[in-house]
Parts: C-alpha cells; structure tokens; sequence
C-alpha cells in the first residue's frame, strides 16, 4: 500500500518485504523481513555498537542487544523481549555454526521448512497476550487431540477460503526472488499493464465488496 500510494504521488519507496516465508535460514529471513527496520537497526545500533569487527564474543553480544531492543521497539512486553531474543539465539547459532554461509541453494526444501516452523513458534511469542499464554498455544499446537472442528473454525474453513488458500500456496513454487512490485513497476515488460487490467477489472471491485460486508478489522501496527 505504501509503495503504491508513493508511485501516485512520484515517489519510489523501497521494498520492505521480499518473500521473507522463502527464507532458508533466520539470517535470510531478516534480510527479506521488515528490510527497513533491519537497516535501520544495522546502520544506528549494531554498526555503532561494532559490529563485528570485534571478534566473534563481541559480535553475538551485539547482536542479542540489537534483538532485546527490536524486541522493545514493537512494544514494551515480554512476550516481545522474549520474541527478540528468541530470533536473536538462532542469528547467534547460525553465525557460530557457520549455517548462514552454506550456499542458499543447498538443501533448500529441508532449510525452508526448518525456518518457516522456527518463525511460526515465534509468531506465537509475537500475537499473544502474555508468556502464559503463549505456552498454552504452544502446548495445544504439540498436544495431539481428537476433538471435533471449532464452530469458529468450519466457518472459516468455507470453499471460497479453501480455494484462496490453494491458489496462495502456488507462491511457494515460484522463484525465491520473484517480486509482483518489481514487476508492476517495471516499464520493460507488457506484464504490468496486463496485471494491472486484471486487479482493476476483477479483483479490486471484488475485495472492495468483501471490505463492505466484512467487519473492521484494526492495523495489527496500531499495538506497537
């Protein structure tokens, strides 16, 4: 939305997040995730505080003050200290383990499962209330139960959902570096002008009726 409102008034806004569910480590994740954020932090907190021109000790210490305070930064809780940390840990190991240098390409499949179940445990510590809390998704989520479908959830799980998910999941067979802005963007390719008809004529009169008839639904940023 934010790249699009700027294009209408002539401004190019970078991309702030490239495919971060494609990642094949938690250092690639946070490279495509919040892109913004992360150079920020990187540019103000991390290069001041050394970097790593320190040696190894002193680059992990760098590292886990940068995610306690990126933590702090979405709100002053601890689930969201524990999320920084949390994702802080893994950048360690993966730097100390040397996984971050393996070849992006090399057991791809097994590395992109491994990521996005690490982040979804973390997106738990992220959306809940408190700490208590959290443990109880997290137990529900490795309890195995025979109980029938919530009310809630056979609502949501209604044919027009079921397809918009299996069209979604379509995304995960594409290239890594695949980018609808960079393609809507691009002034070399007939694509864009194509895509463009396609949301204008179809899916934009669609998703404006679902707006209408939908409920409001707050920006999760207002929390933060």
């Amino acid at each position: 939305m934010a790249i699009g409102l700027g294009l209408m008034f002539g401004f190019t806004f970078p991309e702030n997040f490239n495919r971060p569910y494609s990642a094949v480590s938690i250092t690639d994740f946070w490279r495509r995730w919040h892109i913004t954020l992360s150079r920020w932090f990187r540019d103000y907190l991390y290069i001041p505080l050394g970097g790593n021109r320190r040696g190894t000790a002193r680059t992990c210490v760098n590292m886990a003050a940068v995610f306690v305070l990126c933590g702090l930064w979405h709100g002053a809780n601890w689930t969201f200290v524990l999320w920084g940390m949390y994702h802080g840990v893994f950048l360690i190991l993966e730097r100390i383990t040397g996984i971050r240098d393996v070849p992006l390409e090399k057991y791809r499949v097994v590395r992109r499962a491994t990521t996005l179940f690490i982040v979804i445990l973390g997106w738990v510590l992220f959306r809940s209330e408190d700490i208590s809390q959290a443990a109880g998704f997290l137990g529900v989520m490795f309890t195995a139960t025979d109980l029938p479908l919530s009310y809630e959830l056979s609502l949501a799980l209604n044919y027009r959902n079921v397809l918009f998910m299996l069209a979604a999941l379509t995304v995960f067979f594409m290239p890594r570096e695949f980018s609808g802005i960079k393609i809507l963007i691009s002034k070399k390719d007939p694509i864009p002008l194509l895509a463009g008809a396609l949301m204008i004529l179809l899916l934009l009169p669609y998703c404006a009726a679902l707006i209408v008839g939908g409920s409001t639904s707050p920006f999760i940023y207002y929390r933060f």
